[in-house]
């Protein structure tokens, strides 16, 4: 009686992505052959056809998709599994799954890294890059174990500041408000406001902001990025409003804000109400230990 393996789920997968089945092979290290055999003893066991043939390769029918859904889930799951039980084996060598916001790829991810690589040379970090929506989702789902988010969280979510950020008005060269020492919200009311879209955390943020000042902001354009927030503004269409890191790097010029709470703090979360990994529980005491990142 055979039985279907990981590695066969592997090659299933390969064939999904390649839909050639030399192409899959060379992916694999293997044989046409002998994935071709694979495929068919696969087939044999699950007791359906998973993959139309022709000239131009292999393609999967409609159970194909199903069983591709359901190999990717389980090597998933597996590999999981492994990466887990080697962070319990040897904490200094486990892989911890981080999520973190875009618009910290190139400030404090990088020194949080450097700072680990630095005294954990063996632990292995995973990264994912996304709205914060996405992460939090993603740390519920057990998907990443640790976030780099802004905050603070409510349980059951566990959360450090590592790093308060002031906010800036920021405005095109040679606009009205470039020469002024500071300036409030109610100032640039009526102008093209380019921002983050709805359903970021930073764009909650900035709709309180103006809310408390009685302001609505005439949005013109939307970008998920904050570092294009800033290219926009610098080109002239429009004002915005962003972390004082941002300001300046396509000319902007930014004007400290009149306005409680014009801030960000961002910090390490995780779902406090599960035992993280060794791996994970070691990262985030070493990044508490080393906070707070100025």
């Amino acid at each position: 009686m055979s039985v279907v393996q990981i590695e066969d789920l592997r090659g299933l997968l390969a064939l999904g992505e390649h839909r050639h089945v030399t192409e899959a092979a060379a992916a694999l290290g293997t044989s046409q052959p002998t994935l071709s055999r694979l495929l068919s003893r696969v087939e044999a066991e699950l007791g359906a056809r998973l993959f139309e043939r022709d000239a131009k390769g292999v393609h999967p029918n409609p159970l194909g998709d199903l069983t591709l859904l359901a190999a990717k889930e389980l090597v998933e799951r597996y590999d999981r599994l492994r990466r887990d039980l080697a962070g319990t084996l040897d904490p200094d060598s486990g892989t911890v799954r981080l999520a973190f916001l875009d618009s910290m790829a190139t400030s404090l991810v990088p020194r949080i890294l450097h700072d680990v690589r630095e005294r954990f040379p063996r632990l292995r970090v995973e990264l994912r890059q996304e709205p914060g929506h996405e992460m939090m989702a993603d740390l519920d789902a057990g998907v990443a174990e640790l976030a780099l988010n802004w905050g603070p969280q409510r349980p059951p979510y566990g959360w450090i500041a590592l790093q308060t950020q002031a906010l800036a008005l920021i405005v095109p060269p040679g606009h009205r408000l470039a020469g002024r020492p500071r300036a409030r919200l109610a100032d640039v009311a009526g102008e093209d406001f380019v921002t983050i879209p709805r359903g970021y955390g930073f764009r909650t943020l900035v709709d309180d902001l103006f809310a408390a000042a009685g302001v609505t902001p005439r949005v013109t354009l939307e970008i998920g990025d904050l570092a294009t927030v800033e290219s926009l503004v610098g080109a002239g269409l429009g004002v915005g409003l962003v972390p004082e890191r941002f300001v300046g790097a396509s000319g902007t010029v930014g004007l400290p804000l009149n306005a409680p709470g014009a801030e960000r703090v961002v910090g390490l979360t995780w779902r406090a109400d599960r035992r993280l990994t060794p791996a994970a529980d070691r990262f985030r005491e070493f990044v508490a230990g080393a906070a707070p990142y100025r």
